[in-house]
């Protein structure tokens, strides 16, 4: 029995989106930017995508630059801000972004940024008033994850951004994991920068996309063809964005019901391991992900050592099932979890962090065979 539980990690590609992207490798491979009729037809498929994923978002279709992913769109928007101004401000961002913020961020501070990294509290929250304090007159930009990809936690993102509107700072959230999983609409946010990723909800790798709010101007971080408007120059990869686009508008379709769907099983996988005295939910329950169930191990091996989560990923991988001991990005990596230290976990828990994230093919079956088998491991009926 193969279970795959890591779907925030990577999403299998849809095969509307596959097909839809064969189709426009035979008959949309011009250059977009080329006058001519194959240019024009590649265009047209470019657009066509833009619209969709604007959709999405319910966004206006000329705000959106297409990206590589959500890594460059998050580079994008926090360096496209910072960089066109003269001089070093001051940045806000969360304690528990990802590392696509958390690092441009650093790099900001070495050309002499001053950056606040918002405090959250056990559950991974950010207080709205610690935001309101936070602000200087020289604050540029505020950037906060929307949902955390590690522990599930939902931010106010709509309150955090009227915060900032008021003080009139602009607003960025990563919304990599939200997208396709939680109705957007960009003006109801407030926000005036946006980032999501196709490989998230079921497009291809590849590609990704910033919402910049008309009358944001940005400095773009590659020079050259002047593409997206000049915002981003380079070719646009058009079969990745088509896929993205069917993917967008699939999920939009799909929303609501699979929503409701994928809470349910959240849900019964957190009751049936609530017995289980070694597992720790980490992350809000209240203000969580849809499809995102995440613990702290607190358990020693055989050999009296602390189990980590990664050790238990391996075990788990052996059984069949997929899961991971934290954002991808990271999983590899033997540090603790700077997302968990930074909620107040000690490094001893900061080191166990599992997460299970479900998706479109996830039954009732694969919650109640992964609940039976992580018991199996952390009861000593199965060795670690």
């Amino acid at each position: 029995m193969q279970i795959y539980l890591d779907h925030s990690a990577t999403t299998p590609t849809r095969p509307e989106a596959i097909e839809a992207m064969m189709q426009s490798l035979h008959q949309a491979w011009g250059n977009p930017s080329s006058l001519h009729h194959w240019g024009e037809t590649a265009a047209t498929a470019l657009e066509t995508a833009r619209l969709q994923v604007a959709d999405l978002i319910a966004a206006p279709p000329e705000s959106l630059v297409f990206t590589s992913g959500g890594t460059e769109a998050n580079n994008l928007a926090l360096m496209g801000v910072t960089q066109r101004l003269e001089q070093p401000g001051h940045l806000i961002i969360s304690s528990v972004e990802h590392a696509a913020i958390a690092q441009p961020a650093q790099q900001l501070e070495r050309q002499g940024w001053q950056v606040t990294y918002l405090p959250v509290n056990g559950q991974g929250r950010v207080d709205p008033q610690g935001l309101e304090t936070a602000i200087r007159p020289d604050t540029r930009l505020i950037s906060v994850i929307y949902g955390q990809s590690e522990v599930g936690t939902l931010q106010p993102i709509d309150t955090l951004a009227a915060i900032a509107g008021q003080h009139g700072v602009l607003f960025h959230t990563d919304a990599v994991q939200v997208a396709g999983r939680l109705p957007l609409d960009v003006a109801a946010l407030g926000v005036d920068l946006l980032s999501l990723s196709s490989h998230k909800l079921y497009g291809p790798k590849g590609a990704g996309a910033l919402y910049v709010r008309p009358g944001v101007s940005l400095t773009p971080l590659l020079a050259g063809g002047g593409q997206e408007a000049g915002r981003r120059s380079g070719t646009e990869a058009v079969a990745n964005l088509v896929g993205f686009g069917v993917a967008a508008t699939l999920a939009k379709a799909e929303l609501a019901g699979e929503a409701r769907r994928l809470a349910g099983l959240r849900d019964r996988l957190f009751e049936q391991l609530a017995t289980v005295w070694s597992l720790q939910v980490s992350g809000d329950r209240q203000h969580r992900l849809p499809h995102h169930v995440s613990f702290m191990v607190d358990l020693d091996d055989a050999q009296g050592k602390p189990v980590t989560g990664k050790a238990l990923v391996r075990q788990l991988n052996l059984a069949g099932i997929a899961i991971s001991s934290g954002s991808a990005c990271h999983s590899g990596k033997l540090a603790p979890s700077p997302i968990l230290l930074a909620m107040g976990y000690p490094e001893r828990l900061a080191r166990a962090g599992i997460r299970l994230t479900l998706g479109r093919d996830t039954t009732e079956a694969d919650i109640d065979w992964t609940a039976m088998v992580l018991k199996q491991f952390l009861t000593g009926h199965l060795p670690l």
